[in-house]
């Protein structure tokens, strides 16, 4: 099993990213699991969400306090301690950053660390907001980084949240998170 956790700022799209994550998985035969925690606000307020992937049905409903990735939408939160907290030795993190990916040290040896802007790729897309639109940005950053579910199969999730002209935008976002991330793997014990 997987056990991955966002962290987002509420309007950034943590919950909806995480939905269809969950959703693509479906679609090729996995199963998935999601849970949102919501900060004292939404829109602007930290948001959480808790999802699991695996190959068997999940009987597991707690939180996810020992994740073994963090995908973390809004750049301000990513070297904050609680955002790393109990993130594998391992694991991967999956950033909106504008760093390298080899810039990047969360503190624990990880075994992949992917990094992409997807603050300016929400501000082409969508114009500059006053928070960013990063969700499906991300999506398509995990989709490369990590192969948990193909590129193709996040499209039609998108499509059934977002109709019309607002989907054909969030799929071009995922396509370009996808094109645009940097990944860096980071050898066992090296």
């Amino acid at each position: 099993m997987i056990e991955v956790r966002f962290h987002g700022m509420g309007g950034q799209g943590a919950v909806m990213g995480a939905l269809a994550l969950a959703e693509a998985a479906l679609a090729e035969g996995k199963y998935a699991q999601k849970i949102p925690i919501y900060g004292a606000m939404r829109r602007g307020g930290d948001v959480t969400v808790f999802l699991r992937l695996d190959d068997k049905p999940i009987r597991r409903t707690c939180g996810i306090y020992e994740p073994d990735a963090i995908v973390v939408l809004d750049p301000a939160l990513t070297d904050l301690p609680e955002i790393r907290k109990g993130l594998k030795k391992g694991g991967i993190a999956i950033l909106n950053d504008v760093r390298d990916p080899d810039q990047v040290d969360l503190g624990v040896e990880l075994s992949k660390v992917a990094t992409v802007d997807a603050t300016a790729i929400s501000a082409e897309i969508f114009g500059r907001r006053p928070i960013p639109i990063t969700n499906t940005i991300m999506l398509g950053a995990i989709s490369r980084a990590t192969g948990w579910v193909g590129l193709k199969s996040l499209e039609e999730p998108i499509k059934r949240m977002f109709p019309g002209r607002t989907g054909e935008l969030n799929i071009e976002a995922c396509r370009r998170g996808y094109e645009r991330v940097r990944v860096h793997s980071h050898e066992p014990g090296g």
